[in-house]
Parts: C-alpha cells; structure tokens; sequence
C-alpha cells in the first residue's frame, strides 16, 4: 500500500496523518458510552412501567381485559380499518403495479392491518412473513403477528428472535422475513413508545378504588339489623339469633325469642364518602380515555354533543398517526418485493384515506374544470367516483345536439339569463369616460415632469423612475375584466 506523505528534503520523508475516524463511522455509540455495559446480553426493554414491575409485556395484554381499555382499544383501530386503502402505481412500471395489486388482493388485509395496530399498544409487533413462489414470482403468501415478548433487540438495535437454545440474546433473523410496525421509535429506545403504559397505574388505581367502593357499598348499603338479646345468654343462643338476623337480611322476614328485640339502623351520612371512590373511578376512566383516544367528551356522560364533535376531530389526529404506521409497513413489504422479483426501479404506494374528504375535493375540482370548459368523460366519473356499469347515460350526443336548452331563455321579453345580466353589467362598467379618466391619474406624474420642460428622451429614461408613482391598480383592474368578459363572451358565441 502506497504511504501517503510528502519529501521535505532529499534525505527525510514526512509522512501524512490520517484521520483516526471517518465521517461515515459513528462515533457516539453504545457500545462506547458511558452509562451502558455491555455483557453480551439483550438491550432490555426501557419502559419505565415494565422496570419497574421486572415484567414483560404480559402484562399489558392482561389490562385489555378492562372493559373500558377493551372499548377504546377497539375503536381506535376500527377508525383505521374503515378506511379506503390502495396500491398507487405512482411512477412504477404497469407491469409492476399490476402484479403488487394482485398481490395485496390475495392477502387478508385487514387481519394484517389489525395486528400491526397493536404496534401502537405495545410500542413493537413483530409480523413474520410467509414468502412463497407463484409462477415466476416470489410472493408473500401471508403476514402472521408474533407475540412481541418472544422478540428482543440486541445493542446495535437489530431485532433478535429468542429461543430454548438462546433465551439470552436471541438467534439473529434472516433480511426480509419480519416486518416490525413501530411506534416512536429511537437510538435510545428501539422497542418504541407503547401507549399501554399510560393506562396501566390509572387502571389499576381503578381496579382497587372499585374494590374499596365495593366494600363500602356492602358495609353501608344496606341498613344495619341489629339484634338485643338478655345479659347471660348462652353463646349458642347468640349464635342463634345471629344466623337468624342474617336470614332476615337476605329474606326480610325472621323469627326471632319474645325476649329478645330488634333493631334498624341506616347509614347516614355516608353519601360524601361513596362520592370520593365515584370521583376517583371517573378520573382514571378519563385518563385512561385521553392516552388512547386523545380525548374523553365521547365517553362521559357529562359531555355535550358539541364537546364529544371536538373529541372527534382529535381522534382523527391520532388515526392519522396509526394510519402512517400501517402505510409505512405495507411500503416495506412492497419494497422487499420489488427487489425479489423486479429489481431496483420506482415502485408502487400504499396509501389509505377517507373516502367522503377525497370525493369532496373531487367534486369540487371536476366542478371549476368544467365550468372553465374541461370535458370529462364517462370512463373518468367511473374510475374516480367508483359507479358501476349503467349509473352514466353514456349514449353519443347527435350532430347538433348538445346540452338542454330552454328557448324561451334567448326570448326576448320578461327577465333574461343570469349570466347575460352578469355580462351587461361588466360590460356597461367599461365605459370610455372612467377608463379615460384612469389614464390620466395614472399618468399624472409624467405629465407634470412635461410642464416643467422633460424632452420626450429624458422622459424615456425617466419611465423607471416614475412607475412606483404610478396609480395603475385600478386599470389593471378593469383590464382583467375586459380580459374576462371578452373571453366568456366568445365561448358563448362560439
């Protein structure tokens, strides 16, 4: 290898220094920090809640037994999965497109599409990839979840399957067999941000609230039966009257000695102590609404329709966020299939979006189009618009025949056409008077330097100076109009 330096003297050769690091190396790793040990082991998961319990994510799967984590969870992910989703062909070959298309239409997506949404509970969600030859073709045949407990990240953040051989660090996973849908992720924290720890203390300070309001229930309730019996009675027969008073708590009817009395107490008093575990079941079902959903006016019962609309429009930004998870995963899947079978060239997109906002914009751009004097065909309506075979009178308009006309529109007489009104008006604005009189304010200036004696060359080199003087805002103005009027005025006539 040749050294590279330099000879500062027939007899001494200075040799150059190279650069203990490249630009491309990273320096602030790891390995190399000073908080971190490594011992060949796995990077452990940094959720504060699992540190501190020394848990896995078990435990995050037991809460969506909650009703009410159960009920958002749901509805988080079915305001993804009602979604239109679709493979753009964007600048892929139509070969291409066409293949991925038949591709994602021999898959259950939205089996797929609901187990990569547990990315965002979990932070991670691992999704093994069945790859399968059809034809020519190398193809995934199906996307199944794994559980993300079985699966580990190793110090330089690559995903490790652990097994009985190696429940330590993990078996390394082979390129293009796992697709890892992730929430948040970081250099710091590659399992991801799981939004199930922000509901665990908040339900499970609801889980022992409910269990003191439950015993407070029991204990004040119901009224107090309270049995008297004579000083020296035998424990057999307290015992007696004891089992007695029970029954007749259940049954509301007893027998009991003559001698012996009875009385009922209520509780009174107690109703501001059963509000504290009310308050308090309350306050974490909102928590616990505002981590998964983004709001809580749509579960309170509190909450006004107006509120609960508010609520909605936040969800919406947190489906978006779901929505770009699921969209960036199926990408990665359509990427590893293009180099499998096509190579390195432009490839189809996986995008979702919410039909009723597209065809809204649709319409309203067809609308200007065609008012601006676009033609839009039948085939266009159909591939835009979704309508079937028959929804469009598609039969060819006869030589003069166009669209309906009303004759008595061109009559002459009572009222005339909206838009000849509009005409005649700009057209009786442009009178020659107004524009004359514009002309003349605007070219004021110039007139004022030919009174104090401007030969028409200096004039010439002074237009640049005396144009910021210049009024011409209204006669561009009215020029625009003229512009306007002559061109609608035209097509009529045309």
């Amino acid at each position: 290898m040749k050294t590279k330096g330099m000879w500062v003297s027939p007899t001494e050769f200075v040799q150059f220094g190279e650069p203990s690091n490249k630009l491309s190396d990273q320096i602030a790793t790891r390995g190399r920090s000073i908080d971190f040990y490594g011992l060949g082991m796995y990077l452990p998961n940094p959720d504060p809640v699992l540190k501190a319990l020394g848990k896995d994510i078990k435990v995050y799967r037991e809460l969506r037994a909650d009703a009410h984590i159960g009920g958002c969870i749901r509805r988080r992910k079915a305001a993804v999965k009602a979604l239109e989703w679709g493979v753009d062909r964007d600048k892929a070959k139509s070969r291409v497109a066409k293949n991925i298309e038949a591709i994602f239409a021999d898959l259950p997506i939205e089996r797929i599409i609901t187990e990569m949404l547990d990315a965002v509970l979990y932070g991670y969600q691992p999704l093994e990839i069945s790859w399968q030859k059809v034809g020519g073709l190398v193809v995934p045949a199906d996307v199944v979840g794994k559980p993300p407990q079985w699966f580990v990240f190793d110090e330089d953040n690559r995903m490790r399957f652990r097994t009985r051989d190696n429940s330590v660090k993990g078996e390394e996973l082979p390129e293009r067999k796992f697709l890892v849908p992730r929430q948040d992720p970081s250099y710091d924290n590659p399992y991801g941000f799981p939004d199930m720890s922000m509901v665990f203390w908040p339900t499970t300070f609801k889980k022992g609230g409910l269990k003191f309001w439950v015993q407070f229930t029991e204990k004040y309730g119901a009224p107090w039966v309270i049995g008297k019996h004579p000083r020296g009675t035998q424990d057999k027969e307290a015992d007696d009257l004891l089992d007695k008073l029970e029954a007749m708590v259940q049954d509301a009817v007893g027998v009991i000695p003559d001698d012996s009395s009875v009385e009922i107490k209520e509780a009174a008093g107690k109703a501001g102590s059963a509000e504290v575990y009310e308050r308090l079941l309350h306050f974490c079902r909102s928590e616990v609404s505002i981590a998964l959903l983004g709001q809580n006016q749509t579960t309170e019962a509190s909450s006004t329709r107006a509120s609960a609309q508010a609520g909605l429009e936040v969800t919406q930004d947190i489906r978006d966020g779901d929505k770009s998870i699921v969209e960036e995963a199926f990408n990665t899947l359509i990427r590893w299939t293009c180099e499998l079978n096509f190579g390195d060239g432009a490839r189809p997109v996986f995008s979702m979006w919410e039909q009723e906002e597209v065809d809204k914009v649709l319409a309203e751009r067809d609308e200007k189009l065609t008012r601006a004097g676009a033609k839009l065909t039948p085939a266009y309506f159909k591939r835009a618009y979704g309508l079937q075979d028959g929804d469009l009178d598609e039969t060819p308009a006869q030589p003069g025949q166009g669209l309906p006309i009303n004759d008595s529109a061109f009559a002459e007489g009572e009222g005339s056409a909206p838009d000849q009104e509009a005409l005649d008006a700009a057209l009786d604005a442009l009178s020659a008077d107004e524009l004359n009189a514009e002309m003349q304010a605007m070219l004021a200036p110039l007139f004022a330097r030919i009174k104090q004696g401007a030969n028409p060359e200096e004039l010439l080199g002074m237009l640049a100076e005396l144009h910021p003087d210049m009024d011409d805002a209204s006669l561009q103005e009215r020029l625009a109009r003229m512009i306007f009027v002559a061109n609608v005025w035209g097509r009529l006539h045309a």
